[in-house]
């Protein structure tokens, strides 16, 4: 009797990359839809390096509009706007879906349904409102801290809590985005997870472990908030971590620069 052998995918592959910039961001990237698919949820690991191409491209905007003196605050919105525009503001959405359905319903049915409908309820204005002042406000003293890379290290931070929930939360339904990408392994968002505070430990002015420390106590609330509320994740709620993470971390990081 034979037995089959099942191949373990590799940690890393070239096309993790592309394949996270691919579906985190709308930047023009050039994927091959057969060897990213092959991969899966395996390619989890690349999501902080996404959000540093993402960051790093609104950072480009924002020190043009700075050089040419626009002020601060206005620096600040150039750079978020940079940022929603480049990811489609898909994190925003799911910010907005989760907030409508995870307080919005009564059960865990009616919460999905909720997080399903293309509509945005009072819950989710609130939260993308409070969202948009807090990182406003942040980025704002960031930049006139000249602490630019801080910014860096945050996205990515936010975007290494995406995988670390996915594979620690089950599918909360049987479609979706969270659904198609898949679970990846645990060693998977530890590699990010290490990458994006490596990332955070060698940038300047920037107080990585208070920032990881903040990311990862953000990241364990707002997953057991999901499994309290809807049983698992979806692509909502993945986007909702990236958008919380980053809030508090860009939080705390200007409260130490002030």
């Amino acid at each position: 009797m034979t037995t089959q052998k099942h191949d373990t995918p590799p940690l890393f592959a070239w096309i993790d990359v592309p394949a996270s910039l691919g579906l985190l961001s709308r930047l023009p990237i050039r994927v091959d839809i057969a060897a990213a698919s092959a991969r899966g949820p395996h390619s989890a690991w690349a999501y902080p390096l996404a959000g540093l191409v993402i960051a790093f491209c609104a950072l480009a905007l924002t020190s043009v509009a700075l050089w040419f003196g626009l002020p601060a605050p206005l620096a600040a919105a150039l750079f978020l706007a940079a940022q929603i525009t480049l990811t489609g503001a898909m994190h925003e959405d799911g910010l907005a879906d989760s907030f409508d359905g995870l307080w919005g319903g009564w059960t865990r049915d009616k919460r999905l349904d909720i997080m399903k409908d293309s509509h945005i309820g009072t819950y989710g204005v609130l939260s993308l409102g409070v969202s948009m002042l807090a990182r406003w406000s942040a980025v704002t003293l960031i930049l006139s801290a000249d602490a630019w890379a801080a910014l860096l290290a945050v996205a990515a931070l936010s975007r290494a809590a995406m995988p670390c929930v996915m594979a620690v939360l089950p599918h909360a339904r049987s479609n979706g985005l969270s659904h198609h990408v898949g679970r990846p392994l645990p060693i998977t968002a530890l590699i990010g997870a290490a990458l994006a505070a490596l990332f955070a430990l060698i940038m300047p002015d920037t107080p990585a472990l208070l920032l990881i420390l903040t990311v990862t106590a953000t990241t364990i609330l707002w997953a057991k908030i999901a499994q309290a509320k809807i049983g698992g994740q979806t692509g909502d709620i993945l986007g909702a971590t990236q958008q919380l993470t980053e809030v508090t971390a860009l939080m705390v990081l200007a409260a130490s620069l002030a």
